[in-house]
């Protein structure tokens, strides 16, 4: 898909498949939502929102990364973070070219790795 298919019908809402009594029930599915207050994200508002994500993910592993270079300078830390910021680097590109799903669950599991290899490795 290029980028033009990804920006020609960017404002329209991600359809949700209807399952349950209220989809054979036939009953208006907007005044259901409206009613749960549930919003749905056009794919431009999912790639900001995911965009914005992973930059405060990457401006918090900076600040990380500071503190404990200032604590405790290892090569570690620096590996640790530095791939951490790099990740967030790629789930902004990713975002940008339209594959935010995966993008949001590298960043998740790559954020709680760099935490937790952080715990676990670093004394």
């Amino acid at each position: 898909m290029s980028t033009s298919d990804q920006d020609q019908a960017v404002d329209t809402p991600i359809p949700v498949p209807k399952a349950g009594p209220e989809a054979v029930a036939g009953t208006d599915s907007e005044a259901a939502d409206g009613a749960a207050g549930a919003r749905k994200l056009t794919p431009r508002q999912a790639r900001r929102l995911r965009v914005v994500l992973s930059s405060v993910g990457m401006a918090a592993m900076a600040v990380v990364l500071a503190l404990r270079i200032a604590s405790r300078s290892s090569v570690l830390v620096v590996g640790v973070y530095g791939l951490a910021l790099i990740l967030c680097g790629i789930v902004i590109e990713l975002s940008r070219n339209g594959r935010t799903r995966l993008g949001s669950w590298l960043l998740a599991f790559g954020l709680v790795a760099a935490i937790g290899s952080d715990w676990l490795l670093i004394p």
